[in-house]
Order: C-alpha cells, then sequence, then structure tokens
C-alpha cells in the first residue's frame, strides 16, 4: 500500500510540475503538487 501511495504522489508532483512550466497555469500546478506531498508517505500522508 505505501508503494502505491507512493507512486500516487510522484505523478501527482511531476504532474504539478509540468502544469507549471508547460501550461503556465500556476494555481493548478500549486495544487497538484501539494496534493502529491500530503498523499506520499515520506511525507505529511493524510492516510496515516
Amino acid at each position: 500500500m505505501a508503494f502505491i501511495l507512493w507512486l500516487i504522489a510522484v505523478i501527482l508532483v511531476i504532474a504539478g510540475i509540468y502544469v507549471l512550466i508547460a501550461r503556465r497555469d500556476i494555481l493548478w500546478g500549486v495544487v497538484l503538487i501539494i496534493v502529491g506531498l500530503l498523499v506520499g508517505p515520506g511525507g505529511v500522508s493524510i492516510f496515516h
């Protein structure tokens, strides 16, 4: 389960960085990065 959460977190953070750089949408990029950090088991996880 921890691996799946970590994988989802990585995908969300990468998607957030892509939105920030490629699409220049700061709000959605920051939201995706924050959600990725909240989901990830390495940081502050909302599931623990």
